[in-house]
């Protein structure tokens, strides 16, 4: 098991650690709905620092992103961040991720801690133009410091005007007294926020700034089962619940990211499927009565036959109701539209809505 730089500090707090993707993880440390609201309402800070960090360099470096990720990169400039996919040979994705860039030749990948392995492997695999690559991960930390206090609580911290940040948008400077770190205006909760990128030895410096430095505005640590709840109110997608392997972007609701201006991996077929329509998509509903949906019930019709299954689903401490995200065929998706979640032995009644859920 990997330890991350600030496991010691999370013990002090006596969070509940779990083991995830290799690390001991703090899941939560006052319980999920305290640290969601404070999250909505003020500010919180989460480790997230098992993230796996790619740098992508050299002239061919754009060449081998536009190969392997669906959204065009050739967009960003620098100090914009944008949100893509790898897509698999076979309709699926390989993983979702953010790529910084830095400059013209310089990218940051950021990818999820289940997946670095795997990423590194399929994007080396694909880099037949001898970009240089290089694997950051075991020397990075990261925070998410997310709410709508963050950019006020954080100011004091760095000369960057982070109220002015723009959304997907970051600069490399210094904060909290450390050297070039990355600030990034995003995040995966819906309420404003920054990720910070530092140096393991940076670690727990700037971890006892940041919660001095949001102490007035109610800062807390928050641990990943709120990062669940507060990513899925907002109908986020996680990776190896709502994608994998086996889910295409376009059935998936990512479209958005798919962008056919470009040859990537498998693109024409993904082109085609978008041009015929999906045969499945991800819907997100509401039950309409009380009931608490989760990944893998059952989606059934009126008559209690399967027609799919749910991948993400929690009771909302936003909306006090049950949310959720699944597949079922294209032709019984819309927005309206009624299913049932099978919650043991009763079919709950549920109806289709428009994301997010949580509308702030």
């Amino acid at each position: 098991m990997k330890e991350i730089a600030l496991d010691a500090i999370h013990k002090s707090l006596n969070a509940k650690m779990v083991p995830f993707a290799g690390y001991n993880m703090p899941v939560s440390y006052e319980g999920v709905n305290i640290e969601h609201q404070t999250v909505r309402e003020k500010l919180g800070v989460f480790d997230v620092s098992h993230m796996g960090e790619f740098l992508i360099s050299g002239d061919k470096a754009l060449d081998l992103i536009q190969k392997v990720c669906s959204n065009d990169a050739s967009k960003l400039t620098d100090g914009k961040a944008q949100y893509t996919c790898m897509p698999n040979e076979s309709g699926g994705i390989i993983d979702d991720l953010i790529v910084y860039r830095i400059n013209e030749e310089k990218y940051l990948l950021v990818v999820n801690a289940s997946n670095i392995e795997k990423d590194w492997n399929w994007i080396s695999q694909h880099n037949t133009m001898d970009a240089t690559m290089r694997d950051m991960s075991d020397e990075l930390s990261l925070l998410a410091i997310q709410g709508p206090k963050a950019a006020e609580a954080m100011q004091t911290l760095t000369d960057i005007d982070l109220q002015n940040m723009k959304f997907y948008t970051f600069e490399v400077a210094e904060f909290a007294g450390a050297e070039k770190v990355i600030i990034s205006a995003t995040g995966y909760t819906g309420s404003g926020g920054f990720e910070i990128y530092f140096k393991n030895e940076d670690a727990v410096e700037i971890w006892e700034k940041v919660m001095a430095a949001g102490k007035d505005f109610g800062i807390k640590p928050i641990g990943l089962a709120a990062r669940d709840t507060l990513r899925l109110e907002m109908g986020f997608c996680l990776y190896g619940n709502d994608i994998d392997d086996t889910t295409s972007p376009i059935e998936a609701g990512l479209g958005w990211i798919t962008k056919f201006t470009k040859d990537f991996v498998n693109s024409e077929n993904l082109k085609k499927e978008k041009e015929e329509g999906p045969k499945r998509k991800l819907i997100a509903f509401e039950l309409d009565e009380r009931g608490i949906p989760r990944q893998g019930y059952d989606i059934v019709d009126e008559n209690g036959k399967v027609i799919g299954h749910v991948t993400s689903g929690t009771m909302s401490p936003s909306l006090e109701k049950g949310i959720g995200l699944g597949y079922v065929p294209a032709d019984v998706a819309g927005v309206g539209n009624k299913i049932q979640i099978q919650i043991r032995k009763k079919a709950v009644p549920a109806t289709q809505v428009k994301l997010p859920f949580y509308k702030g």
